[in-house]
């Protein structure tokens, strides 16, 4: 039998055919992978590892040994939680301290005193031990309070509203996803904004507003 030789056009148009198919299959595939779940996710949690900390914060990492710290690393950065100690009167430092404790099991990233201090108590990109089954995706912020009624006094609502305001910004996120621990799992936490939803919704606002106000 004798064989045919394939003319070089035909071969041609078989490798121009080839190579687009191949273009077209990469630009699909690269498509897939930059609109994956998997790859935004990282890079949210990536800006939390890159983000430069505000002046008003002072960081005061608890260490990993004997403590609820675990170094594990957020899997999302899909929310902000907020909490309240649930300590009436006491400081940040002493909550912080607490948490630095052998034997406790629950950590926040942030805790916000009663003079409107910021303590950093987590690397913003590893995961807290503060809001049940939300942990692996949102910062937590715990909030200390004068009295039972869990209000926050002036200072302390201004420094959380910043505080929160600046994590949207780095997450790009919404006060959508600013959420109470209560939200999560029905806890009375943080208690006055669970008993007064009209001054949970102010607080949104007056998020919403030290957002734009740093943006212009």
């Amino acid at each position: 039998m004798i064989l045919k030789k394939r003319s070089p056009y035909l071969v041609r148009r078989i490798l121009i055919v080839s190579v687009a198919v191949l273009l077209v299959c990469a630009c699909v595939l690269g498509a897939v992978w930059w609109l994956s779940p998997s790859r935004q996710a990282n890079e949210r949690v990536q800006a939390l590892r890159e983000a430069t900390l505000p002046d008003y914060v002072t960081p005061d990492l608890i260490p990993m040994v004997g403590t609820a710290r675990s170094g594990r690393a957020l899997e999302d950065f899909n929310g902000i939680v907020i909490h309240y100690v649930g300590n009436p009167a006491t400081s940040a430092t002493a909550n912080r301290n607490y948490f630095a404790k052998v034997g406790t099991t629950v950590v926040s990233h942030f805790v916000v005193g009663l003079e409107g201090e910021v303590i950093q108590c987590l690397p913003l990109w590893e995961r807290s031990v503060a809001s049940n089954n939300r942990n692996s995706d949102t910062i937590s912020i715990e909030v200390c309070h004068p009295d039972d009624s869990g209000q926050f006094n002036e200072t302390t609502y201004a420094a959380v509203v910043r505080l929160t305001a600046w994590l949207c910004q780095v997450g790009d996120l919404s006060t959508e996803q600013v959420i109470r621990h209560y939200d999560i799992t029905g806890k009375e936490c943080p208690r006055y904004f669970v008993r007064n939803e009209a001054a949970w919704e102010q607080f949104l606002t007056d998020v919403d507003n030290a957002k734009a106000s740093t943006m212009q």
